[in-house]
This record gives C-alpha cells, structure tokens and sequence, in this order.
C-alpha cells in the first residue's frame, strides 16, 4: 500500500493518484445492519485500491478486526477536525447533524450518500428540515432511485453492494429448506405477514418450511403468533447469524421473503439471498424491488394472502424458479464490491480534484 506520508493533504491531487479518505459513518462496526455493511466494505475496497481510509464513528468497540484502514471511535470535536483536515475528501453516511459542523470547520469537500430519506410529509422538524437543506449545497449519491426521489438535491444513484465473497452458493450446501426470513424481529420487516401468509398456506394443505434469522424485540410476539397459527412445526427460529454461518443457512433454502411494511431504501437481504441461490418474494414499495430486481416478485406491501400466493407459485413450480434465477448473474455482477467501490471512487477523486 502506498504510504500517506508521500501525499500532503490539502492541495490539488491527480485524478489517478491515491485519495485520503474519511468515512463519516455514526454506525459502524461491531454494530450489525445494511450501512454498516456497506461502509465496511467500501472502505475495504477503497484501501485495496492503494488509498488511505480512516473511518470515524459513534460505535464503541472493546478490540477492533484486524484491517488495513483505521478507525477512531467516538474522537471528539477537535479530534473529528484533525482527521478531516488530515483527509482529500470525506463520504458521510447520510447527513449528520452531528458531524456537519467539523466538516465545515475543516473545510474539506464532502460527499453524503444517502441510504434513506429525512423526514416524510406527515413528519416534518427541523432537523429533517435542516437534513433536506444540506442536501442542495452537497454532492449527494443515492442508493436507489427510490431515495433518489425524496432527496431535495442533485444527486446521482450508485446502489448498493454486498459481500459478495461470503454471499454465494456453496458445493458443499444442500438446498433442502423453503423458505427463509434474514432480518430484525420488528413490525416494519412484516415477519407477521408472512407467518399469516403460512397460515394461509396451511388452510389449503400446503406446508412449507420457514426459517427465521434474526432477533429483535417483538420476537415474543412472533413466537405467539406462531403457537396460535399451529405453525410451531414448520417454523424454526435460529436466532442470529453473522457471515458464513448466515449465508451457508441462507444457501439451503429455495425462498427468501423479505416482507417489509414500510418503502426499504434499498434491501441488501435480498441480494444476499439472490447471491446464496434464493427467489426472492418481496413487496413493493421503496428501493427493494430495484435490489430484488429480475430474481423474485413483489406484492403489495403487508398482504399476507398476495405473499401467500407468490410463494405458492414459486415452491410449486421449478421451471418458474429457474426463470427468475436467469437473470441473478447479471443482476449481481452490477452490485458487485468492485463495481460499485470503483463508482464511489470515481466521484471521490472527482471531488477531491
């Protein structure tokens, strides 16, 4: 790796050279979610292309992973200042509050990509307020072009990716397992919905297997549903999974639904899914059905009966699974680690420039 000392921060660089780059991330690793997934791999890849990679965050951690890049926790002000001004650029996860005011005191050029909205028309403050005005005087990505559409801004669309190293499908994994959910135990993921949609199932003498990944807080909710439909047979809760474990239990089933009730960003579950092998049946509202894009089909957000349906149609039917699964080479290949670290750099450089 080229060393940083060779590049003095603060002037002109070439376009082709090496970039010093601060990730503004509030969350981080050991904090488990789709922005920290992201931020984590982009600043892997952005230290494999030869440049300089600090991140910054909010998380606190008691022992870091061994990496390439650097990352201060928590730095304070002053601290947040000096290694903006040590930096060429800055990519802030999402606007911060927070963080804006070190990044106009150390007067380096910023980048936000945008994994969400601020605010809705029924929920307006002052801080969404001041959110949505940053964006008009930023360099804004979004990761799709559902976000693209509630960001005041120009902005450019570069979705997201996934780890595409440890989401794959494995020689050594059967498939022998229906359907899997990968995500929080919360209302907004509609888990709900799709063990009504097994009970819907169950009425007409279909009894698939559904595996649940994850925890969260309305996980006794869930179990209590599960004991009320009679599905306690067919659903298997594992609790949850990180890298290989998650992606070899991922890679033996057919299925994966991601029911969400509200308009995802993006969902990178579902490329995961696409990535082990799975259809994927989603909704359609927000950035998920461009993740899921040719790989599965998407219903109206939380109608159990239309997930019901599409879950029928898929688990019956091989030939229709195989259709879908045509296109998840291509598909994939455009949310690759490479293809879009390379797209982030090329705006990075630009602006760093």
């Amino acid at each position: 790796m080229v060393d940083p000392a060779e590049c003095p921060s603060g002037g002109a660089i070439d376009k082709g050279s090496f970039v010093k780059i601060l990730i503004y991330s509030r969350a981080f690793w050991p904090s488990v979610g789709g922005l920290e997934t992201i931020m984590q791999i982009l600043a892997e890849e952005f230290t494999k292309a030869g440049h300089h990679v600090t991140v910054v965050t909010e998380i606190s951690s008691t022992g870091e992973r061994e990496c390439n890049y650097s990352v201060l926790r928590s730095p304070g002000l002053g601290g947040l200042v000096k290694a903006l001004r040590e930096s060429d650029v800055c990519l802030s996860a999402n606007v911060s509050l927070r963080g804006l005011g070190p990044m106009l005191i150390a007067g380096r050029p910023v980048v936000i990509s945008h994994h969400g909205v601020y605010g809705s028309p029924n929920q307006v403050s002052l801080g969404t307020v001041l959110k949505n005005t940053v964006t008009r005087f930023s360099k804004n990505i979004c990761v799709s072009r559902a976000v693209q559409l509630g960001i005041p801004g120009g902005s450019i669309v570069i979705p997201n990716t996934y780890d595409n190293d440890t989401f794959k499908e494995y020689d050594d994994v059967l498939r022998d397992r229906d359907i899997v959910f990968v995500g929080r135990l919360v209302s907004d993921k509609g888990v709900t919905d799709l063990i009504s949609a097994l009970g819907h199932l169950a009425r007409k003498g279909m009894f698939p297997k559904l595996t649940i990944i994850g925890d969260g807080p309305e996980r006794s909710v869930v179990e209590k549903q599960i004991n009320e439909l009679g599905l306690s047979g067919q659903i298997g809760l594992a609790g949850t999974k990180r890298g290989r474990d998650l992606a070899k239990l991922v890679a033996r089933h057919r299925v994966m639904a991601v029911p969400s009730r509200w308009a995802e960003p993006f969902g990178v579950a579902a490329l995961e899914g696409i990535a082990c092998g799975c259809v994927v049946v989603g909704t359609n509202l927000g950035g998920l059905p461009e993740a899921i894009g040719p790989c599965g089909i998407t219903v109206d957000n939380g109608d159990s009966e239309a997930i019901a349906r599409a879950l029928e149609s898929l688990l019956g039917n091989e030939r229709l699974r195989q259709h879908y699964r045509s296109g998840a080479r291509d598909h994939l290949a455009r949310h690759s680690r490479s293809t879009v670290s390379k797209m982030y750099l090329d705006v990075l450089r630009s602006v760093a420039a």
